[in-house]
């Protein structure tokens, strides 16, 4: 098990006030069962898709500047995640520059915003529910030598704003997140603002290959093969991503795989129905997690439900996925959330 300590600061602001309004309930999991001696369920991870770009450092932003920017072309992520850690509002934008002799259109196909808000945990899962229903696809025309903005919004001191947005541009734009006064010009500002330096945590950078596919070794079956876990996002079973920070040119490691999409294929057969859970392993937690049952698209399915967030008792908290016969094609998306601890475990048991 890994902790992410840089998401302490984020969590412990929301974990007081979440467990005052009712813990860290959740969906009852399956009784009697020992987390930490479920056996592994074997998968191949493969990593395909585009570029991510990862602007969360500073994630405590102290003062106006560059988060973060880089040049991309085609698929590609943006993933941001920062804190308004001055005295006074601000506004955060995600800016596209195109130096191109040719104008360039920028495809969003997907994206999830969650905040501005306080509570830091309800932002992230905010962003991920959001990203998961899918929608909204538009275009934004970059023109030769100008600019367009992908995103902006004004914050308050304290206040969060967590972003993913999955987009195509069909010429290389520059992508940049910014965080400048309220009455800037953004397009002035852009032009003379300096790269602030990221923090101790150094959680910025461009990833190759932004989606993991897992694919198990063999279809389960819930009465020849019990209870099983399979862990995700802990650096061992489940590998973090390297890329570069394209400000400064240093190697940089995702901890976390914060902005990595997964896609889950969990085949069953067999007798009998088998539960899916999702189980906290690295403390508070909040996101949520896609469905996509017998060909059919379901509604995103929070983890936790009832409450926004769990994992102070990393043994007992579980979040119930659903419940699914054998036979039916099964696909489950999930992406680490922001403000959240990792890794996780997904439960598969046979449902009594």
């Amino acid at each position: 098990m890994r902790y992410i300590a840089k998401r302490f600061k984020a969590a412990a602001l929301t974990a007081v006030l979440a467990f005052a309004l009712g813990g860290s309930a959740a969906a009852a999991g399956p009784a009697g069962l020992d987390i930490l001696k479920l056996p592994e369920w074997q998968v191949t991870s493969t990593s395909y898709g585009g570029r991510l770009l990862l602007s969360d450092s500073p994630e405590m932003v102290a003062g106006d500047g560059i988060l973060y920017q880089d040049k991309v072309a085609g698929d590609a992520r943006l993933f941001f995640h920062h804190v308004n850690a001055t005295s006074v509002p601000k506004r955060l934008v995600v800016l596209l520059e195109n130096a191109g002799p040719a104008a360039a259109t920028v495809t969003v196909h997907q994206q999830g915003v969650g905040g501005p808000g306080y509570d830091w945990m309800a932002v992230g899962k905010a962003a991920q529910e959001a990203y998961l229903a899918g929608g909204g696809i538009r275009q934004i025309d970059v023109p030769a030598g100008g600019a367009a903005a992908l995103y902006e919004a004004a914050f308050k001191p304290n206040m969060l704003i967590n972003g993913i947005f999955d987009f195509i541009a069909d010429g290389p734009v520059n992508v940049r997140v910014m965080m400048l006064p309220l009455d800037a010009d953004i397009k002035k500002f852009a032009r003379q603002a300096k790269v602030l330096p990221p923090d101790a945590q150094k959680l910025r950078g461009t990833f190759e290959g932004k989606d993991r596919m897992l694919v198990p070794m063999k279809v389960y079956n819930p009465q020849a093969d019990g209870p099983v876990a399979l862990t995700l996002a802990d650096n061992a079973l489940d590998q973090y991503v390297t890329g570069v920070d394209a400000t400064t040119g240093e190697k940089v490691l995702n901890y976390g795989n914060y902005g990595v999409v997964y896609k889950l294929f969990l085949p069953a057969d067999g007798e009998g129905k088998t539960a899916y859970y999702l189980n906290p392993r690295g403390g508070d937690y909040a996101g949520a997690l896609g469905i996509r049952h017998k060909y059919a698209a379901a509604p995103p399915v929070p983890t936790p439900s009832g409450v926004t967030a769990f994992g102070h008792n990393k043994l007992t908290d579980f979040a119930h996925v659903g419940t699914f016969g054998g036979g039916e094609s099964l696909w489950l998306t999930f992406s680490p959330p922001g403000a959240s601890n990792l890794p996780v475990k997904l439960i598969i048991v046979p449902e009594n």
